[in-house]
């Protein structure tokens, strides 16, 4: 049977590796639309270019918080959450666009929803392990 640790090592990886890939796939899909082909360009649709800067370019963070996470840096955290403020402010300026009789397509409101859920529950999940490991030292140190 797993131990405490090993449980939580292995969930730490496997977030670690999902937000890589994460990150990965959205530096994939941005570059194709702003770069490279025309025709992801045009299936693209009523793409918002704000947005889908911000995505290719947050893809790159992405990728560094996932390697964070996987080797435990302390900063790992604070670039989640980072990434997750910024991805809900983007979300509102499209909420704003919108509101605004800008063109959009309905998948780029579901990809943002998904992209500020991952990285909200990838901040939350960071912070509760961080207070865990505070709330062990601290007992460790008042034997």
């Amino acid at each position: 049977m797993a131990s405490v640790a090993e449980k939580r090592s292995n969930w730490f990886y496997v977030l670690s590796i999902f937000l890589v890939l994460f990150g990965f796939a959205t530096i994939k899909e941005g570059a194709s639309v702003l770069f490279f082909d025309s025709t992801a360009r045009a299936a693209a649709g009523h793409y918002v270019p704000f947005v889908l800067w911000f995505n290719f370019l947050a893809g790159f963070a992405y990728v560094l918080a996932g390697v964070g996470v996987g080797i435990r840096a302390a900063w790992s955290l604070r670039l989640s959450f980072a990434i997750a403020v910024l991805t809900a402010g983007v979300f509102v300026g499209l909420g704003v666009h919108i509101a605004t009789g800008g063109l959009y397509e309905m998948r780029t409101v579901v990809a943002m929803s998904l992209r500020t859920s991952i990285w909200a529950f990838a901040a939350l999940m960071l912070y509760l392990e961080k207070k865990k490991r505070v709330k062990a030292f601290n007992g460790l140190h008042q034997r």
